[in-house]
């Protein structure tokens, strides 16, 4: 019943259906759950004599006239109704809506009930586009003297149509909603039942009401949601045997001695969690978070190492080529002392390079393999493949993930991101992993300094650039964000580095790197540049990852206000990873609010953690990460920025009952069973049993 098409709800119909359809409502589920954005007390009625101007308010007053008239400039059709209550009087006004008079000549000298927002104009207080019905409407009333609901809408569809159309939905199919929720869960969390939760989330019968409705229909959601992440981890990790590796102390002190540098306590923290898991006999599923520059990767080769010496080959998949290639260069320069032999797999080696080394990963000859998607392609095979490590998880999809991890028996995964997420969207889109965090930077690193500076401040930014290079540093300039388009993003780069050359810099070596380009000739461009035979590097956000220079200290980046927070700051992290003190100049103009927060948050902080809440914020969760690509359905009304209690309260009980009963195979859990799988079907999500 609740899967019926939404054209047959009673006034709905064919053209109302192909409009709601843009709304994403096909279903009567769908209607019942196109919830409110907000809402507007309209319980309080006012006299027409207390309307001031700017307040929204409701009334009841009596048809006293109506006219159509002309505007005198540009002959609009306007149509003004007065209404009169004996303390007052107002004009409902209208403009070029002919049916309108019609209707209120027949209701002249009758009551109705108007809701809008008063305003004074030279012809006296007036309402413009008012909200109305007839007084008589009965308890039925969708629009007035009540907690009225505000929906999103789409052009052609009205507030007033979507109201009757899901208020007719509720009269007919309410009853049909069952409650999927243990009633422990029900009783414990105190919710009430599904039922009148709908009822309540559409059209309150008081604020406590609709406090309580909310409540309950956001606890479920999560809670399904978090219900989903549990089984995936229970069938991924607890549910699977896993390799059982030794953590032999000869192991991991061979491979410390020969780093030059000594981990930080955070690195050792994560190291020691990660070999916790190892040492277990269930497959890990760990992510490990850090800010730009905190050392993850080494954190990687040190589990890496486990494996190797248990016997093991290990994989590492990047979600780019130039990404793939700075670790498999850090990678050979760290195990190549150790004897321990590293191959790079990626899509741009020829036919037969890409041959020899899938023919060696197969004999078992190479023990640590890098690469990108190549990694998980048919034809690569490994002889007995027991860790796997994924960088810049949110690039990847789940089913990737499961596809690398197939390639082996179980082997353990470990994902890692330079893009801090805040802690609820860790425990939303990456709700199936454990989290570790390196929340420290190596000794000695400067912070880097970040400034601000106007589009009329541009000739100061590129003289103080100037006198950097002359003490021997070099520089990134990075061009606008024109759209998500490789090949514009590419045209837009030639053009600022052609002008930086000719009228700013002529004296100096300026190169040019952007995705569009040859895979070998942006090697040999970043090789030049670490080499410091370029100065000045003009780039599109392909150095978003790359290859680390020293030398660089200062990254420009113009228009900055086009990008978004996370973006900037892994911008910014290409520099200061030298001795000297480095410096990010964001060069904009900003036109809006949210832009202007941006560089005043990167200006302020350079914690990773703090933009990331920042940019949460900002942005909100729709926005933050593309749902479809980190296998997350949208929220229908929970809101992970106001909801975060609610979410722990639902992970808590959600994982709590997969412990008690996995994959919910108990008879009482089937009809909740069954609700997983229908909201999270076709997601990477449900990945269970």
């Amino acid at each position: 019943m609740l899967d019926t098409e939404v054209r047959y709800v009673k006034g709905v119909g064919e053209r109302l259906s192909k409009l709601m359809g843009k709304l994403g409502v096909f279903t009567v589920r769908d209607l019942l759950t196109h919830f409110p954005h907000r809402y507007e007390d309209r319980s309080r009625f006012l006299k027409i004599g207390q309307l001031r101007p700017g307040d929204a308010a409701t009334f009841i007053g009596t048809v006293a006239h109506t006219e159509n008239v002309r505007t005198p400039r540009s002959h609009k059709l306007l149509t003004k109704v007065a209404v009169q209550d004996g303390t007052g009087v107002v004009t409902l006004v209208w403009f070029n809506q002919h049916y309108i008079k019609p209707k209120f000549d027949k209701l002249r000298g009758r009551e109705i009930v108007v809701y809008g927002t008063a305003l004074y104009s030279n012809r006296g207080l007036e309402i413009v586009n008012p909200e109305w019905e007839e007084e008589d409407s009965g308890g039925d009333s969708t629009a007035t003297g009540r907690i009225v609901p505000v929906y999103p809408l789409t052009e052609g569809l009205f507030q007033s149509t979507v109201r009757k159309a899901i208020h007719r939905a509720l009269d007919t199919y309410l009853s049909k909603l069952g409650d999927v929720l243990p009633d422990e869960i029900m009783n414990r969390r105190d919710l009430v039942d599904v039922q009148c939760a709908y009822k309540n989330i559409h059209f309150p019968e008081s604020q406590e009401a609709l406090d309580a409705a909310r409540y309950r229909l956001v606890y479920e959601e999560l809670f399904l949601l978090q219900l989903a992440l549990a089984m995936r981890k229970q069938n991924v990790t607890t549910a699977q045997p896993g390799i059982v590796f030794e953590i032999a102390p000869e192991y991991t002190r061979a491979f410390y001695d020969s780093l030059p540098f000594d981990f930080t306590t955070a690195q050792k923290r994560v190291v020691a969690e990660i070999h916790r898991d190892m040492s277990r006999p269930t497959a890990m599923n760990r992510l490990v978070q850090g800010d730009v520059g905190s050392g993850k990767t080494v954190v990687a080769v040190a589990a890496m190492m486990v494996a190797v010496h248990n016997g093991y080959q290990t994989a590492m998949m990047a979600p780019t080529e130039i990404l793939a290639e700075q670790h498999y260069r850090v990678l050979s320069r760290i195990l190549e002392n150790l004897g321990v032999e590293t191959a790079l797999l990626i899509g741009s080696m020829t036919a037969k390079q890409k041959r020899l080394v899938r023919e060696r990963v197969a004999s078992g000859e190479v023990k640590v393999v890098v690469g990108t998607h190549a990694l998980i392609q048919e034809d690569v095979e490994f002889k007995n493949l027991g860790f796997a490590v994924i960088d810049e998880q949110h690039r990847f999809g789940v089913l990737q993930r499961a596809a690398l991890r197939e390639k082996g028996w179980s082997p353990d995964v470990l994902v890692m991101t330079a893009t801090p997420i805040p802690r609820t969207l860790a425990l939303t889109v990456y709700g199936d992993l454990d989290l570790s965090v390196v929340d420290e930077l190596p000794p000695g690193r400067k912070p880097i300094r970040t400034h601000w500076k106007t589009v009329d401040q541009r000739k100061s930014v590129y003289d103080g650039v100037r006198k950097l290079i002359e003490q021997g540093r070099q520089v990134y300039i990075v061009c606008p964000l024109v759209e998500e388009s490789e090949k514009l993003q590419a045209e837009a780069a030639t053009v600022l580095a052609e002008r930086l050359k000719a009228e700013v810099f002529p004296d100096l070596e300026l190169a040019l790197i952007h995705g569009k380009m040859k895979t070998a000739d942006k090697d040999d461009v970043m090789r030049r540049f670490r080499d410091g035979e370029i100065q000045i590097l003009v780039a599109t956000t392909v150095i978003e990852v790359g290859v680390d220079v020293p030398n660089a200290c200062v990254m420009v980046v113009e228009d900055a206000e086009r990008f978004g927070l996370a973006q900037l700051h892994q911008l910014r992290g290409r520099v200061g990873r030298g001795e000297h003190q480095s410096f990010c100049v964001l060069v904009a103009d900003p036109k809006t609010d949210d832009g202007r927060e941006r560089l005043e948050v990167m200006a302020r902080t350079t914690n990773g953690f703090e933009i990331a809440e920042e940019d949460l914020r900002i942005r909100g969760p729709g926005e933050f990460y593309g749902t479809r690509q980190s296998g997350l359905p949208s929220f229908r009304i929970a809101n992970i920025l106001r909801d975060v209690e609610i979410l722990e309260q639902s992970r808590e009980d959600a994982f709590a009952l997969v412990k008690a009963d996995p994959n919910l195979r108990k008879p009482d859990h089937a009809e909740l069973r069954a609700e997983v799988f229908r909201r999270f079907e076709g997601y990477e999500l449900v990945a269970v049993s």
